[in-house]
């Protein structure tokens, strides 16, 4: 790519190859679960967080908020509401 060279391009079809690279990128990244072990990224989170709070089955129970919170302050920086409906 040679710089101060100003290349026309056709905005309908430049803007339909970049969002439909995009939106590949997002449904193998993210939207699809993993071939290996089922899950999407967000479980996958999920699941790290509790085991790192000591979440076991003898352990004492931690409400929903609390895992949400954990989750959102450490690993997925989105919507809460994303993180609690993957949850349950």
């Amino acid at each position: 790519m040679e710089l101060g060279l100003v290349r026309q391009v056709d905005i309908d079809r430049e803007m339909q190859a970049a969002y439909l690279s995009y939106a590949m990128s997002v449904i193998v990244a993210r939207a699809l679960p993993d071939a290996r072990d089922g899950l999407k990224p967000v479980h996958r989170r999920i699941l790290y967080a509790m085991y790192d709070m000591g979440l076991r089955p003898d352990a004492p129970y931690k409400k929903s908020a609390r895992i949400v919170g954990e989750v959102l302050g450490k690993y997925h920086p989105h919507g809460d509401a994303a993180v609690y409906d993957s949850m349950v």
